[in-house]
């Protein structure tokens, strides 16, 4: 294990501020428990690591876009592109891809640059850039495979050399969102909208040319208007939220969403088996793919975790939550309430099925693990919230070692790194728990308490609104009946007042007469 420890890379963290980005060394912090800084402020209007954060991109604010070796932080190339609208990096950083506002057809304004030369590779034009449809080239996370959405057909690329050209394309009528599978990109998920009456659907297939003659799975639904589709790890299972504008049983506002799931191998599709009716607040797959976590339903939302059969293995309870993370170490997970919520975190052991701590973190926009499943990070950013923005980074339990105010803050991310270079999260438990016993021991000499006093209280419930009249009637009322005017019997220091002592005499005075006219 301490082997394992020494050859574990160090955490690092990207913040980005209206001065610029820069670059932090992540926990574990000094003794004085403050970061140190990697990389000073660079001025920039974006800033990101690729998916396996080998590199880094930054846009500045002359339109150049440069690329950074994340490691050395030593600048790999710089590309001049004016009018650019949106820039993003393939998995391992070989190629960036550029979108321009273009004005005719004939300008290609999606540009495939390789990084290594410099050089475009593929070009083409596109009318638009939506959520849906950026970025237009999609990965798979090893960058074997690559593919594109077009007029009603998937064109798959060789992601390797992309002077070959289209290699095959998928037809499929309708189809307006495509998702690759990341790890294998073995299966691409495809979906079509409604269309004259015919039901929406989402359709699985190979990306081999030579077995995509028909889909290996396929589900529909009405009253569909989007849909994400969220693949697990090994590329088996696509869990698919289906949102509707319209709630036809008049119960929410925002209209209503089912959760679906299919697999490649056509097992299963259909609906996930919740036990309670609502919205799907969020939803994710564990880092091995073998489980997913779902909080869903009207609040108090509820949230359970699923095996990839949709068999119920635990039951995180209900409270005010819309969002679920997993650690990437797949023992550990992070339930929480954001947005317009008030901010309660739960920490939970999947393993163990045990609650691990409670917290609260108000107003964060943003929050995500470490790839050491250490620590949690939350933040709250501008433009979503212009006050108050922060970072705030928790241990595995939720109790809360490191936070840092800004004037204003646009960006925390921690630079991606693979979770298989970290030792095992039950090692670290058990390291950490045999640390406190030790602790404990040194600071009570050998004594052991009965109760061991929690390191991270559960989030204290708000106080019931009280109006100004009320507050003073109970403060008169408490006046009035209080021992000081005798009417109880007693003065607040517990002695008798000089009436209650004289009633008490009469009381006595009463019942010996009483016994003697009864003899």
């Amino acid at each position: 294990m301490a082997a394992t420890v020494e050859t574990s890379p160090a955490l690092e963290i990207l913040v980005r501020e209206p001065e610029g980005y820069s670059i932090w060394n992540g926990p574990p912090f000094n003794n004085n428990n403050q970061s140190g800084i990697k990389l000073e402020k660079v001025p920039c209007s974006s800033a990101k690591f690729s998916e396996d954060g080998s590199r880094l991109i930054v846009t500045k604010i002359d339109s150049a876009i440069s690329i950074y070796d994340s490691s050395t932080l030593k600048e790999i190339r710089c590309f001049q592109i004016p009018n650019v609208s949106a820039s993003a990096l393939s998995p391992y950083g070989s190629y960036l891809q550029t979108f321009q506002k273009s004005t005719t057809p004939q300008e290609k304004n999606v540009v495939l640059w390789n990084i290594e030369t410099g050089d475009p590779v593929y070009q083409q034009f596109q009318k638009n850039m939506t959520k849906a449809t950026w970025p237009s080239i999609r990965f798979s996370s090893d960058e074997a495979v690559a593919c594109r959405l077009a007029t009603n057909e998937i064109q798959f690329f060789d992601a390797a050399n992309f002077s070959k050209g289209i290699l095959n394309r998928l037809r499929i009528p309708g189809v307006a969102a495509v998702e690759l599978s990341k790890a294998p990109g073995s299966h691409v998920a495809a979906f079509v909208p409604e269309s004259k009456g015919s039901p929406a659907s989402v359709q699985i297939y190979a990306c081999g040319k030579e077995l995509q003659s028909q889909p290996l799975a396929r589900r529909s639904f009405f009253r569909c208007s989007t849909v994400q589709l969220n693949w697990n790890h090994d590329s088996t299972g696509l869990l698919v939220v289906v949102q509707s504008d319209v709630d036809k049983t008049n119960q929410s506002y925002y209209g209503e969403s089912k959760l679906n799931y299919l697999t490649t191998d056509g097992t299963h599709e259909g609906l996930v088996p919740l036990r309670k009716e609502g919205p799907i607040h969020d939803v994710q797959w564990s880092y091995s793919g073998k489980e997913f976590a779902v909080v869903y339903g009207f609040m108090p939302a509820s949230a359970t975790v699923f095996d990839k059969k949709c068999k119920p293995l635990l039951e995180l309870g209900s409270g005010p939550y819309n969002t679920i993370r997993w650690n990437p170490k797949g023992k550990l997970l992070c339930l929480a309430g954001f947005g317009n919520l008030p901010g309660d975190m739960a920490f939970w052991d999947f393993v163990d099925k045990k609650q691990l701590g409670t917290t609260r973190a108000e107003c964060s926009v943003t929050s995500e693990w470490s790839a050491d499943g250490r620590s949690f990070m939350t933040a709250t950013t501008a433009p979503r919230l212009q006050v108050d923005n922060c970072i705030k980074i928790f241990h595995y339990n939720g109790s809360l070692f490191f936070k840092k105010m800004f004037d204003k803050l646009f960006q925390a991310d921690w630079k991606p790194e693979s979770p298989d270079k970290f030792s095992e999260i039950a090692e670290l438990i058990k390291s950490v728990d045999s640390m406190k016993v030790e602790e404990t021991k040194s600071q009570g000499q050998g004594s052991i308490s009965k109760k061991p006093a929690s390191a991270n209280p559960p989030a204290q419930k708000p106080a019931a609104y009280r109006p100004p009249h009320a507050k003073n009637a109970a403060a008169v009322q408490a006046e009035v009946f209080s021992d000081n005017y005798g009417l109880f019997g007693g003065s607040t220091t517990g002695e008798m007042s000089k009436n209650a002592l004289r009633n008490k005499k009469r009381e006595k005075q009463k019942e010996k007469k009483a016994a003697s006219d009864a003899t």
